[in-house]
């Protein structure tokens, strides 16, 4: 009887072990699904504190996978733009200038950071959803699908801002209901992408610098599709004239007058028209920069040298070296000048006003040296003529306008010739002419007897009364200076 029991208990084991093992297989999930139900519960009651053993997977590592998934972005080959071997595809642009950063007269160019926006239509990108709802993406989408091949023409260098993350913004919104696959709650939507970029960009702008600093620049931001001509991309302005808008902009040496959009075509032989839009703007110099740097030490140093008008002609150190100073500062700042400009082939207008400004100075040398050499050949001719005795003092008589006069010398009396046998024969010649002019008529009532005097005799005259050069010059350099200065400043103003 015991081995009848104990035989039919070992057939129930047997009979229950295998469900046993696969009741035990469930178990753990079970326990697992229990063990989170209960960690969101203490998560709540304590502060949000759960055990990591019961914490579930990050679900947002997976996010750019559904969305390539949702997307459908392996279902196509985004390589090739929309509507290949169609009509073109329109991309409309709109930009928000944020800052011009700097402009550089030596290397002709500018920099200017901004926001570029594109906008067109992908149908590839349809996804199934029961709003009306946009999506967002990042950068990392946008690696993956078509976008404008759109570049800036003339660029230099150009940069993507990636701090903190790649300023790179894809919004793909709905534009019109479509049946998807007859399933009545779903709907597929023909997608309208928006994609967004903060560049910093230096270009290129011909600059003409014949009127600096009184100049007013053009310059413009050349956008252009770099692979598709106008048979397949066709760039437009979004929004008209209000595609442009900038935000408040201050530059230290330029005002911007005018910001305004504008549109053209490109040919290249190669392959064909292309659109092109451009991005215009207007920069006026200030001049007040360029008048504390250059125009106002440039006066002051002509007018320097009219100082030397006033020193005594006899002080040759005083006169000298002021003149020389004035010639070499004004060297200096033309230098200077030159070296914050590019090296153009024209005259420009600074150049003009520096250079007519040096000739002043420069002359205002050159005329101390005549007085100097004019003073020294008068001299030395009553040297010889024996009206300056040897022993006089030249700083004892000397007047108040550097000049010397006849009657603050004294003249020394010249003993008389002894007579010879040729003096006797020229007096009485003296005495027959003076008898026949007395002896011709008068001149009649009305007549007026001239002499032309020769260019020696005014130069002789010159050289005989020299300190009048400086009288002279104390009038005509300034009266001069200040024509050039009415005409100079009349003229490049009103350009």
């Amino acid at each position: 009887m015991n081995l009848v029991l104990l035989a039919f208990r070992l057939m129930c084991l047997a009979w229950l072990w295998p469900v046993t093992l696969l009741n035990g297989s469930h178990r753990p999930n079970k326990r697992r699904h229990k063990d989170v139900y209960l960690g969101e519960n203490s998560k709540n009651q304590h502060g949000g504190r759960i055990d990591f053993k019961m914490k579930k997977s990050d679900s947002t590592k997976s996010l750019l996978i559904k969305s390539e998934q949702l997307l459908r972005i392996e279902d196509h080959d985004f390589a090739m733009r929309p509507g290949f071997g169609g009509a073109a595809i329109p991309v409309g642009i709109d930009v928000q200038v944020e800052s011009i950063d700097s402009i550089s007269e030596v290397n002709m160019d500018f920099t200017m950071t901004l926001y570029l926006r594109h906008y067109w239509q992908d149908d590839r990108l349809a996804f199934p959803s029961s709003s009306n709802r946009s999506r967002t993406f990042d950068a990392r989408l946008v690696k993956k699908i078509w976008v404008p091949d759109v570049f800036f023409v003339h660029s230099k260098r150009s940069f993507i801002h990636d701090t903190t993350m790649e300023n790179i913004m894809l919004r793909v919104y709905p534009d019109g209901n479509i049946l998807y696959n007859s399933v009545p709650s779903y709907t597929i939507h023909i997608i309208d992408c928006a994609l967004r970029f903060r560049i910093t960009v230096t270009a290129l702008c011909a600059m003409d610098f014949s009127s600096f600093p009184l100049d007013t620049q053009n310059c413009s931001l050349e956008l252009e599709s770099y692979a598709y001509n106008e048979n397949d991309l066709m760039l437009y302005w979004k929004n008209g004239n209000d595609s442009l808008r900038t935000d408040e902009i201050v530059l230290s040496q330029f005002f911007i007058e005018e910001f305004h959009p504008s549109f053209g075509l490109a040919f290249y032989s190669s392959t064909g028209w292309y659109n092109r839009l451009y991005i215009n703007f207007i920069l006026r110099r200030h001049i007040f920069f360029f008048m504390l740097q250059t125009y106002f030490p440039t006066m002051l140093m002509v007018m320097l040298s009219w100082v030397s008008f006033w020193i005594d002609r006899r002080a040759v150190p005083a006169r000298v070296s002021l003149g020389i100073t004035t010639v070499l500062t004004m060297s200096t700042i033309i230098t200077g000048v030159s070296a914050s400009m590019p090296q153009v082939s024209y005259v420009k207008a600074v150049d003009i006003y520096l250079w007519a400004s040096f000739l002043f100075v420069f002359l205002s040398v050159i005329e101390y040296a005549t007085v100097n050499y004019f003073t020294t050949v008068e001299e030395m001719k009553k040297l010889k003529g024996g009206k300056i005795p040897a022993n006089f003092n030249a700083t004892q008589t000397m007047a108040f306008d550097g000049c010397y006069h006849d009657n603050d010398i004294d003249l020394m009396p010249f003993p008389e010739l002894p007579s010879t046998p040729n003096t006797e024969r020229s007096r009485t010649a003296t005495l027959r002419n003076s008898r026949n002019s007395a002896a011709e008529p008068p001149p009649t009532e009305g007549t007026r007897l001239r002499r032309k005097k020769s260019i020696k005799h005014n130069l002789s005259f010159i050289m005989s009364n020299s300190y009048m050069i400086d009288s002279y010059s104390r009038v005509i350099f300034p009266m001069t200076y200040l024509l050039f200065n009415i005409i100079y400043w009349s003229l490049y103003s009103s350009r």
